[in-house]
C-alpha cells in the first residue's frame, strides 16, 4: 500500500472522520487486520479560524505550504487537505511541492458527473459557498449550482464554527439544515453538496429529501483508493 499524507486539524473532528473512513475502506479491501499507511499533521485551527482578509489567507497559505513540505519530506506520496475551505489556497500549495494532491471539489465533481447530476445546491461556510475556487471546480464537471443562500449563511457559519468543530451536534442544527435542504429542493436542486467536512454530524447523508454528496466521504474514499492503488 502507498503512504498518504493529510493536513488535518481543521477541525480535529473532521480529521477523525477522515481517519476512520479511510481505514474502514482499507480494512474492507485488505482484511480486518489492515490499517492505512498515513502521515497526518494536525494543525492548530485557532490560527486558521474564520479567515477574512487577503493577509489572513496569505498567512494561512504559508502555514499549509510548510505542512505540505514536511509531509512530503516525511515520505508521503500523495497529499490531501482535510477541509473544504482551505482549498482556497490549493494552487499555492501545489506550486511548492512535487507530489500530487487530491482536490476535494474535483473528487465531488467527478462523482456528480458520473451520476448525471446537472443542478445542485452547495452548503458550507460563507467562504466556500461564495468563493469561486470551489464552485468553478463543480461547474467544470457540468454541475449547475444554485446561487448561494445568503439568508442562511450566518446561521450555517454559526453552527459550524460554534458547535460542529468541537463535535457538538444539536437537534436544532439538524432542523436548520433539514429546512435548508427542503428549500433548495423547492428551488430545483437535484442534489446537495455538503461542502463543510463537519456537516455529516447533523445531516443524514444516506436518507434525505435529496441525494447528498458528502465531500468528506467522497474525498476520504478517493484517498483510500489511492492508498490501495485503485486510482
Amino acid at each position: 500500500m502507498r503512504k498518504l499524507g493529510m493536513i488535518g486539524g481543521m477541525s480535529w473532528v473532521s480529521t477523525r472522520s477522515y481517519y476512520e473512513q479511510i481505514n474502514r475502506h482499507v480494512q474492507k479491501h485488505k482484511g480486518s487486520q489492515a490499517s492505512a499507511p498515513m502521515l497526518i499533521e494536525s494543525l492548530d485551527f485557532s490560527q486558521l479560524y474564520r479567515l477574512d482578509t487577503d493577509q489572513d489567507w496569505e498567512a494561512a497559505a504559508a502555514i499549509l505550504i510548510a505542512s505540505a513540505k514536511r509531509l512530503e519530506q516525511a515520505g508521503a506520496g500523495m497529499l490531501m487537505i482535510g477541509a473544504n475551505s482551505m482549498h482556497r489556497v490549493y494552487r499555492e500549495i501545489e506550486a511548492e511541492i512535487s507530489i500530487p494532491m487530491l482536490h476535494i471539489a474535483e473528487c465531488v465533481g467527478e462523482r456528480m458527473a458520473a451520476d448525471g447530476v446537472k443542478k445542485a445546491a452547495l452548503i458550507g461556510t460563507r467562504n466556500v459557498m461564495t468563493g469561486g475556487f470551489y464552485r468553478r471546480r463543480l461547474v467544470s464537471h457540468g454541475v449547475d449550482l444554485l446561487p448561494p443562500d445568503m439568508d442562511s449563511m450566518e446561521a450555517i457559519d454559526r453552527i459550524i464554527y460554534d458547535d460542529l468543530i468541537v463535535g457538538r451536534a444539536t437537534r436544532n442544527a439538524e432542523r436548520v439544515f433539514k429546512t435548508i435542504i427542503t428549500e433548495q429542493a423547492q428551488e430545483g436542486a437535484q442534489a446537495i453538496v455538503l461542502a463543510a467536512t463537519e456537516l455529516e454530524q447533523v445531516v443524514d447523508v444516506d436518507a434525505n429529501v435529496l441525494p447528498i454528496y458528502d465531500s468528506t466521504r467522497i474525498h476520504a474514499q478517493r484517498g483510500a483508493e489511492w492508498i490501495l492503488g485503485e486510482d
